[in-house]
């Protein structure tokens, strides 16, 4: 591999200065000139290159492997969550979900519903997807009570972040678990254990507090909306049997992989618990149930799940992009001098997966970069072989909350919650990127103390 030359030959002061000149040329583009984030992610990433002596076919080959092994990973997955999405979106089975659970809890708990609810829809849906499809019933919420938005805001965008980052069959830990070899099964258990944590504090309890500090009013164009016809919404139970069922086939997959008994069916379910396929087959019953069921013709379906597939080109550019600052880190040799730094000072593997995912995303914005880059340089660790995978889990974990920590300027989830919340950046710094990382924060703290038991 051309990175291996590029480790041995390359001067490692040179290379973290020339890490840090490009990283702060990206958040000054982006902050500063407000140069479009995949440009600028671009040009940051370019820059480490030249200033570190990369070999000019090194440096192009980064950026090709970062553009197509980024997009080979989750291209399907987002363009699968963002149609499933749609759907949920159109039929009202989102909604479903959200005004059943605010019945059950009633008003004054209906924070606490708007986390469940977000971290469920999180887990087959895209993070970008779920917000647009469930934040009306926040806005519905806080018209109804005179509140400030943040009150249900908060806790939902908690419980779609937890969910997002913690729970397959969501891309980011399923790549994870994928470089570090862990079964699936632990990886869902673990992320639910410490998802459930996260929530709790990120959401009603942060948001609680939030809601009292900043009064944000309703969105004009919302205020004015009529409230949600609960007649034409489709069942409750459908809706999550519908949204349990790429869980429940990952699932399956990883008990068959150690139930002898199960054997004989395991290709099977191996294919079926593929994660591209169980989405796919929630999609298809997506399709079925909630929009040819409900009277939506086949050519109407298709221009939905069309039309919810042009978001995606931005999202999968960015992200690739991102995958390219991380090619462009791990060719240079820098993944492996920040992993040598960390791992000499000898703390436990979990910390130091917390902590080189926590470093990338500050640097580098995108979640699912900082996911990637830190499972490759933990997956160079000699050590990871001799784990179990209960401690492989909580790795998975950990570095599923680093990568979620301190969203700021440079991720797009930041400016997509300031804008359709309504709020400046500074609000946003003190509302938003003080519950990602008390997301990320919690679900750290559950991974570590578990792992004390693996």
């Amino acid at each position: 591999m051309m990175g291996s030359e590029a480790i041995t030959t390359l001067d490692p002061t040179r290379l973290v200065i020339a890490a840090v000149i490009g990283l702060v040329l990206l958040l000054v583009l982006i902050i500063k000139f407000k140069i479009q984030a995949m440009v600028s992610i671009l040009i940051g990433a370019l820059t480490i290159g030249l200033l570190a002596g990369m070999p000019f076919e090194d440096i192009i080959s980064a950026v090709n492997d970062g553009m197509g092994n980024t997009l080979k990973g989750i291209a399907l997955l987002v363009g699968l969550g963002s149609m499933f999405g749609a759907i949920l979106e159109v039929s009202g089975g989102a909604q479903t979900l959200a005004v059943t659970m605010v019945k059950w809890f009633g008003d004054k708990k209906a924070a606490w519903a708007l986390g469940i609810t977000g971290l469920v829809i999180a887990m087959p849906v895209f993070f970008d997807a779920g917000l647009i499809i469930l934040i009306p019933l926040a806005f519905s919420l806080a018209k109804r009570t005179n509140r400030s938005s943040l009150f249900y805001a908060i806790p939902l965008l908690a419980g779609l972040a937890v969910g997002h980052a913690f729970i397959p069959p969501t891309p980011g830990p399923v790549l994870v678990a994928t470089m570090l070899n862990v079964d699936l099964g632990w990886v869902i258990l673990v992320g639910i254990f410490c998802g459930i944590f996260s929530m709790i504090v990120a959401g009603p309890v942060w948001g609680s507090i939030c809601g009292k500090k900043h009064y944000i009013p309703v969105p004009e164009h919302v205020a004015n909306q009529p409230d949600i016809d609960e007649s034409k919404l489709p069942n409750f139970w459908t809706i999550v049997g519908i949204i349990l069922i790429p869980l429940v086939l990952i699932i399956l997959d990883s008990v068959a992989g150690v139930v002898p008994a199960m054997a004989p069916i395991q290709p099977i379910l191996g294919f079926l618990g593929e994660p591209f396929v169980a989405l796919l087959i929630a999609t298809v019953a997506a399709m079925l149930i909630l929009g040819i069921k409900h009277g939506y013709k086949t050519e109407e379906l298709e221009k939905i799940m069309t039309k919810s597939l042009e978001p995606t080109g931005l999202i999968l550019l960015v992200t690739a992009c991102g995958g390219v600052l991380r090619y462009m880190l791990q060719y240079s040799g820098l993944g492996e001098v920040i992993g040598n730094a960390v791992s000499s000072a000898n703390l436990p593997i979990v910390i130091v997966a917390f902590v080189v995912a926590a470093l990338v995303r500050i640097c580098v914005g995108s979640a699912t970069v900082a996911m990637t880059m830190a499972a490759g340089i933990i997956a160079a660790m000699p050590e990871i072989a001799s784990l179990s995978p209960l401690y492989l889990a909580c790795t998975t974990a950990a570095i599923a909350g680093g990568a979620t920590v301190c969203s700021h300027f440079n991720d797009s989830g930041f400016w997509l919650v300031k804008s359709l919340v309504g709020m400046d950046e500074k609000t946003t710094l003190k509302t938003w990127t003080i519950m990602e990382t008390l997301v990320g924060g919690t679900g750290f703290i559950v991974a570590l103390i578990i792992s004390f038991f693996a």
